[in-house]
């Protein structure tokens, strides 16, 4: 137990030396880059009410381009705090912003927050998209009366009702929209675009009401018709909106994912699946998208045979690592020992441009990558072209073993 909780120290220690490499390589253009950091002391309200403060003085830039540029990488900051409700027990540091790389290429350190409002008949459902991260923030259901064909003297009165309780609810829908989407201490909005869904009318009506915030209806991008409420229309409106967020991680994990198992499906060969098995096809320049989980539980091993002097590579989960069998030779009955451990993706991370692919990272937060981290042991590859299995030789049944036992 305590080996391993080392060895996850180390992963997280070289995870935070490559994340302040990559940071020492970055510079801003102009004052585009925004450092803060949090004493463990301190509290969250404090600091949101100071980047608030700072994004007011930041108005008075005269130039418009610094100008909008330090507001941008205040209001990025601003929603990715907005993540937290206190500050962590080691303190909180945010880099925030646009920087530009070695190479000239930008590069964005936060994922841009996109609002949603799906709204119908039944109720409203407010909720964000950050990264691979969905969060529903608020949802209310409403009773509304229906139509019908009551005369008399009572239709009328019936009708206005009905008008004032669909005028009410759209009301609310709006101030809790304003709520959740306007930072109260820039009086901005704190989202980058904004989703409008539903499977009635009142999506339209309230987009082009009086009440909505004209500060959030610039920000609206879509409006859309979906089938469901609640959180299968959160979800249904997620998918649909792809074209205008379409650099989101989810959408292009669901695209990955979903072309991995089209290829599955029609049974075109061109797949790979398993550790061993990837490796190998890596090895051989044959993948076009590696696709791995983020909590891929898989170490590579670099073991040096004690007699022979050679070096064996291995890739062992924790039930593996635990067995002495695999750090010996039977044949030989001689000891392999250990002169590399490192982490299976982090290592793949490191090398994978040296093989000409793609590197594709998924979490198991959306359907396909649930079924992909569970059900096929959470690596795998899109291949060039088709591979027979004498590719891959004798002995690749125990990468996918490796796979599948690291649930």
């Amino acid at each position: 137990m305590a080996q391993h909780s080392e060895t996850d120290s180390n992963i997280e220690m070289w995870t935070m030396k490559k994340l302040i490499k990559t940071l020492s390589t970055v510079k801003g253009d102009g004052t585009s880059l925004i450092s803060l950091v949090v004493n463990p002391r301190d509290k969250i309200p404090r600091v949101t009410k100071m980047l608030g403060e700072e994004y007011q003085n930041a108005s008075k830039i005269k130039k418009r381009m610094n100008r909008q540029s330090v507001q941008a990488a205040i209001t990025y900051a601003q929603s990715r705090l907005k993540l937290y409700k206190n500050v962590p027990s080691n303190g909180l540091v945010l880099f925030t912003g646009t920087g530009v790389t070695e190479d000239g290429e930008e590069k964005k350190f936060v994922h841009d927050l996109y609002g949603y409002i799906i709204i119908d008949g039944n109720g409203t459902l407010i909720g964000t998209l950050c990264g691979s991260s969905r969060e529903v923030v608020l949802k209310f259901s409403v009773d509304l009366p229906k139509k019908h064909g009551r005369g008399g003297q009572s239709a009328l009165r019936f009708s206005r009702l009905r008008v004032e309780k669909r005028h009410n609810y759209l009301r609310e829908a709006a101030e809790l929209a304003t709520k959740c989407f306007i930072d109260p201490a820039t009086s901005q909005p704190n989202v980058t675009g904004l989703i409008l869904a539903g499977s009635a009318e009142f999506k339209t009506e309230l987009s082009q009401s009086g009440m909505f915030d004209p500060r959030l209806r610039a920000k609206i991008l879509k409006v859309l018709d979906i089938s469901y409420g609640g959180v299968s229309g959160f979800n249904q409106a997620i998918e649909l909106s792809s074209d205008v967020i379409a650099n989101v991680n989810v959408l292009k994990e669901k695209r990955v994912i979903g072309k991995f198992f089209e290829e599955i499906g029609q049974d075109t060969g061109k797949f790979v699946v398993g550790v061993d098995d990837t490796v190998k096809a890596l090895e051989m320049g044959a993948i076009h998208t590696l696709i791995v989980w983020e909590d891929l539980d898989i170490n590579r091993y670099e073991l040096k045979h004690i007699v022979t002097n050679g070096i064996v590579i291995k890739h062992l989960n924790k039930r593996q690592e635990a067995d002495p069998s695999n750090f010996k030779d039977s044949a030989a009955a001689a000891d392999l020992k250990v002169e590399g451990k490192m982490g299976l993706l982090e290592w793949l991370v490191d090398h994978y441009k040296q093989f000409g692919c793609l590197l594709e990272i998924v979490t198991e937060k959306s359907q396909e990558g649930s079924q992909f981290c569970k059900g096929f042991g959470g690596i795998g590859g899109i291949l060039r072209y088709q591979l027979d299995n004498g590719s891959f030789g004798e002995g690749s049944g125990d990468g996918e073993a490796a796979a599948n036992d690291s649930e």
